[in-house]
């Protein structure tokens, strides 16, 4: 009975992880199979709340932060802070490996800020990855701007700037 016990939590364990699956997300410069880097994995301490960026927006060019938009292009295209450039999304390939071409030749103490906004926080799967990768790089100022329900609700719907088109 133990043994039986025992393999069927065992079991119910492979099980559970298997039918989660694993997850892509950027680590050590390669991609590979692991637990998904969520919005939640951004330190509050990283987190800029829109307020706070749209005074950035309006600050003297030197202290303006890049911004890089991290969800889909089409996102961008209807709707976007403007001065900020699309690199794709943070949770694929093709957005990681854009986001680190672009930031190949910045110092490390550049200012960027991520934004995604394709849908609520609690399920963004772009901006984890993107903060991952650049502070993986060694970038030590980079902010991510928390949108808790999407970019139309919690930028645009409050009157802070946005332009469309590439």
């Amino acid at each position: 009975m133990r043994i039986r016990q025992a393999m069927g939590t065992g079991l119910l364990a492979a099980l559970i992880f298997f039918a989660a699956g694993p997850s892509r997300s950027y680590a050590a410069g390669q991609w590979a199979a692991q637990q998904p880097l969520s919005a939640y994995s951004v330190p509050n301490s990283a987190l800029l709340q829109p307020e706070q960026l749209n005074r950035l927006l309006h600050a003297p060019a030197a202290q303006r932060p890049l911004l890089f938009q991290m969800g889909s292009r089409v996102l961008f295209d209807e709707s976007h802070i403007p001065g900020s450039e699309y690199i794709g999304p943070g949770a694929q390939p093709a957005g990681a490996e854009r986001l680190r071409a672009r930031v190949a030749r910045l110092p490390h103490n550049a200012f960027i800020v991520l934004y995604c906004g394709c849908c609520p926080w609690s399920r963004c799967p772009n901006v984890g990855p993107a903060y991952a990768l650049l502070t993986g790089l060694g970038f030590k100022n980079v902010r991510v701007l928390y949108l808790p329900n999407n970019f139309g609700a919690d930028w645009a719907a409050r009157g802070f700037p946005v332009t469309s088109g590439r």
